[in-house]
């Protein structure tokens, strides 16, 4: 009797403990789906996978893909596979491997690479031959152009419990080799970069604290650690060397979605854990303003897009989303001293899957695609309704997820979960009825994403433009970088570095001077 109620209760548990894992997916190439309103289908064209299938998609390096990143240029893409310690590079066109980068280091021979210690990130646990190790690779972002993918590491191999300092590495993405090593905080999880290419932003999640870099030179030896930021309290951690522990839990606000703000003024980070809500630093200030509530819980990504802040809600697998400038009037009422929280509300919602993780947005901001990984499946929103109109299945779990620039390609990363399904990585292919205006470089027409602020064919600078009025000679309406877009007619465009404005001017001005000189001999 003893025995057949501990194993009825041995199943009871295991019951409850998959209860939200849905059955293993693997969707053969062709599954197509198509919106409710007939403005898009999606096809799944390719994929990578670490098991079955055939030579061209079979592919053991991926191990436990995290996230993905589609270079700027477009020419290839990047997977970091968190258990095979590997960043993969692969041709966007053929998807043919390029490169596979090895995140392990040893003490004395990759000693070179390494950034001067910054003193702000002490070890409390271990102190011999900690670069030895071999990193696992979570979130990336580009800087420089795309010259550059930074990678931070989860933990190193040696740090079981990821309570030490960590690293994030810089590939050169020229040579797909890496050229730098920075120490970072415990558990490091999101990079962003900020609009105007200057500071390298790293959320942990294992301590509540953001560090930032700087990297406005040119020059990687030159980059240097700026600061460290503490949303709250920072936590102490003091586990086990020789048993690991759940670290989803006890890591306070588990920081995570990490996003400049158009202006460069301020960095955003979602708080999966703890207290939830968003934590806002003021950039200029370098310092932390405090938490603003009011959204559900259990906030993971955020993306700046078209004058809105979106925020993927991984529990209630909801998509939010609310005007920037609306967001940010009640984050600027927080001084974080007498004021550390503040209440944001008229969000708007849209149901998508559970576990709603990464998003990203199309060019012209009409539609968002999430990974929503406990239901296996990408979910589209139109963004005019806030809507799902869209879904298709994808390899099991899916977390990490990037669009290509013009919006016709969509990469989707399936970490799989409890050992079962993902190690694969789905290509959809977009066809719009009516397709979404591409980014575009207003000088040479070159083709961008959303991290590039310069262009990398002209060397145009994107940042600080404005659309002035040929009639009138005043504002118009600013230049949007996100679509590439001017409004009106024959509009010019200024920056500091740009020199099209006051070419057009004197040209005017030739043009003038030679009709009336033309008119007055004439006269004569």
């Amino acid at each position: 009797m003893k025995k057949t109620l501990a194993t009825a209760f041995a199943l009871a548990i295991a019951a409850l403990s998959f209860a939200d894992v849905s059955p293993v997916s693997h969707p053969k190439i062709g599954t197509t789906a198509q919106s409710t309103d007939g403005a898009l289908t999606m096809t799944l064209i390719a994929k990578k996978q670490n098991y079955g299938g055939g030579a061209d998609t079979r592919d053991t390096d991926i191990n436990s893909p995290k996230s993905i990143n589609i270079h700027p240029d477009g020419s290839k893409y990047y997977v970091n596979s968190l258990e095979g310690c590997t960043t993969i590079s692969y041709d966007f066109r053929t998807h043919k491997k390029l490169a596979v980068i090895n995140h392990n280091f040893k003490d004395g021979r990759d000693d070179h690479l390494w950034s001067k210690p910054s003193g702000l990130y002490p070890w409390r646990h271990y102190h011999h031959n900690v670069n030895t190790f071999s990193g696992k690779p979570v979130e990336s972002t580009f800087s420089h152009n795309g010259r550059y993918l930074w990678v931070p590491y989860y933990r190193r191999t040696f740090d079981i419990n990821a309570q030490d300092p960590s690293a994030v590495a810089v590939i050169d993405t020229k040579t797909d080799k890496v050229v730098r090593l920075m120490e970072t905080g415990p558990l490091p999880k999101m990079v962003s970069t900020s609009p105007d290419g200057k500071i390298v932003a790293i959320s942990h999640w294992g301590n509540n604290t953001i560090g930032l870099i700087d990297i406005s030179s040119e020059k990687p030896e030159e980059w240097h650690h700026k600061m460290v930021l503490v949303v709250d309290k920072q936590l102490e951690l003091n586990y086990p060397l020789n048993r690991a522990v759940d670290r989803d839990s006890g890591s306070g606000y588990a920081l995570r979605g990490t996003v400049f703000t158009p202006d460069n003024r301020y960095l955003i980070v979602g708080c999966m854990g703890g207290g939830g809500g968003i934590a806002v630093i003021d950039i200029q200030q370098q310092k932390y303003l405090g938490r603003v509530l009011g959204m559900m819980s259990n906030v993971r990504h955020l993306v700046i897009s078209n004058g809105y802040l979106y925020l993927s809600i991984n529990g209630g697998g909801m998509v939010q989303r609310m005007p920037l400038k609306d967001f940010m009037a009640v984050a600027k009422s927080m001084d974080g001293t007498t004021k550390k929280t503040a209440t944001a509300s008229n969000w708007e919602n849209c149901k998508v899957g559970t576990g709603a993780r990464t998003i990203s947005i199309s060019p012209d901001g009409r539609y968002i695609f999430a990974a929503c990984n406990n239901v296996s499946q990408v979910y589209v929103v139109d963004t005019k309704t806030m809507k799902t109109i869209c879904q298709i299945a994808v390899d099991s779990y899916p977390v990490g997820l990037d669009l290509s620039s013009d919006g016709r390609y969509v990469f989707v990363t399936s970490q799989g979960r409890s050992n079962r399904g993902g190690n694969a990585v789905n290509i959809y292919e977009v066809e719009y009825k009516n397709p979404p205006t591409a980014r575009f470089c207003p000088a040479c027409g070159a083709t961008r994403n959303n991290d590039m602020k310069k262009c990398p064919e002209c060397g145009l600078q994107y940042e600080g433009m404005t659309v002035m009025n040929d009639s009138t000679g005043s504002p118009n309406s600013p230049f949007d970088p996100e679509k590439g877009l001017f409004s009106g007619g024959l509009a010019k465009c200024l920056s500091t570095t740009n020199t099209l404005y006051y070419a057009g001017g004197a040209l005017v001005a030739v043009l003038a001077g030679t009709f009336f000189f033309v008119r007055s001999r004439r006269k004569k």
